[in-house]
């Protein structure tokens, strides 16, 4: 059967409907799976962002902090003598605390590895499951202060001389070497706000007319980072960390009970 000029144009408009049909439902599905995979990875790119910028600026602040300062040079930022750019280094963890001796750094250095790719795992696994975005944020706040002093720990120590106590600045990559060996680099630190100075009045036991200072540690952003992070999740979001602390646990027993059944 032959078709008219009519039938044709009526067939090919048909074609076209239908076409546009086929077109549109698979634009809008591939618009929805856009949409989802945008939010996905707009929490990436966050997160990525945050990352590499707090470490740039740890990094640089340390950098220059290092090659540029004396040991012990305190360069004021706030007036009234309540803020410096105070060089210091310490061997251990956060604001100045540490666990002893040659082999206490080492130990130190390694379990702040196993704890730096824990977070991150977790950190990818709050990604997948779209957490909040602040809840992600806080995470790559502990995350990226974590690698920062990471970084010194394990580098500094082969990439720096020493900074001696009684003057002479560190060079980068000194050719007789560093001042030590991979994972005994020292921590840099600078920021150091002696906000109140005063003494302790007569009547505390123990600690009459000795001096008092807050705040005595001296940090840098790294450690900032870090109490940033950990005081946004205490004080905001202690249920957002209880639902995926106790997720993972959940979703371990349901497969230990599925295993049991099929068996």
């Amino acid at each position: 059967m032959q078709l008219c000029g009519e039938q044709w144009a009526f067939a090919e408009i048909n074609v076209k409907r239908n076409n546009f049909y086929s077109f549109f439902r698979l634009n809008s599905a591939n618009s929805i799976n856009l949409l989802k995979y945008y939010a996905l990875n707009k929490r990436t790119v966050v997160a990525i962002s945050l990352f590499v910028i707090i470490l740039g600026l740890d990094q640089w602040l340390k950098f220059w902090v290092k090659t540029n300062m004396n040991y012990g040079d305190l360069i004021p930022i706030l007036p009234n003598s309540k803020g410096f750019i105070h060089f210091v280094e310490n061997p251990g963890m956060a604001f100045g605390l540490e666990l002893g001796g040659k082999w206490g750094k080492i130990l130190l250095t390694l379990l702040r590895i196993i704890f730096i790719i824990a977070l991150g795992g977790a950190l990818r696994y709050l990604i997948k499951e779209k957490a909040p975005m602040g809840f992600i944020v806080a995470i790559t706040f502990i995350l990226v202060g974590a690698m920062g002093n990471i970084v010194d720990s394990v580098f500094y120590g082969i990439i720096f001389s020493e900074s001696p106590y009684h003057g002479g600045i560190a060079s980068f990559l000194p050719a007789e070497g560093g001042y030590g060996s991979i994972l005994e680099g020292k921590v840099v630190d600078m920021f150091y706000f002696p906000l109140i100075k005063t003494t302790y009045p007569s009547w505390v036991p123990f600690l009459k007319g000795q001096s008092f200072e807050f705040f005595r540690p001296v940090f840098n952003i790294a450690d900032a980072s870090i109490s940033i992070g950990v005081a946004s999740i205490f004080l905001f979001m202690r249920k957002t960390f209880n639902k995926y602390a106790q997720t993972p646990q959940k979703e371990s027993n349901q497969t230990v009970n599925q295993e049991a059944i099929s068996e």
